[in-house]
């Protein structure tokens, strides 16, 4: 049975993010530690842990697989480099959910063959967050995936913002994952909230 996603995603780069905005009612979300010592990448994880257990919230960790058996999270998020290297068996044993990137349909066709519980597509739109070599994939690609992977979660990344939200989620997108229109923004809690009433309207 496929996963249930929640329809905002927002990824953090840290766990004083993460404490921040999982109190405000973030009910997945995603650390994507960069540059950090691996018994702080399990620090900053364990600690995720304990926040979002105490709030109803699924925590996604970004590329170290071996750190989130140790830990026990509730998913792996993997890219396709990641993906090659990953111990897929050892994750899957602990019971570990995992989701991949894909960015065009030669990745799609590879994260496909891992039988992941979620597939992510992007960049959507243009972001500003870093230099892709990928132009915009665009509301039609998200529909293509769609259309491709039946019932398995589709999760859209980059460049999205409230006003583009429901545009992304009509055109097949489970979860919206999101991170530079909210760390960027004058008043980050203020767009958060923005955001959960946009997934609490989308739910209802």
């Amino acid at each position: 049975m496929p996963v249930k996603l929640a329809p905002f995603y927002p990824i953090v780069p840290d766990i004083g993010w993460l404490e921040r905005i999982v109190q405000l009612g973030v009910k997945l979300v995603q650390l994507r530690i960069k540059d950090a010592t691996r018994g702080a990448i399990v620090d900053q994880t364990r600690r995720a842990l304990d926040v979002t257990k105490a709030h109803g919230c699924q925590l996604v960790l970004n590329d170290y697989w071996d750190v989130a058996i140790e830990t026990g999270a509730d998913f792996i998020h993997l890219g396709q480099e990641d993906l090659q290297a990953a111990d897929l068996v050892a994750l899957r044993k602990a019971g570990i959910r995992v989701g991949v990137s894909t960015h065009d349909e030669t990745e799609l066709e590879t994260a496909l063959l891992v039988y992941p519980d979620y597939v992510a597509l992007g960049p959507i739109y243009r972001t500003k967050l870093k230099i892709m070599p990928w132009a915009p994939q665009g509301l039609e690609r998200l529909k293509l995936w769609r259309s491709k992977i039946g019932a398995l979660p589709l999760v859209a990344i980059g460049g999205l913002t409230p006003d583009r939200a429901t545009g992304a989620a009509d055109a097949g997108a489970d979860s919206l994952a999101v991170i530079t229109d909210f760390v960027t923004a004058s008043d980050p809690d203020a767009r958060i909230r923005e955001w959960l009433k946009w997934a609490a309207d989308r739910r209802s």
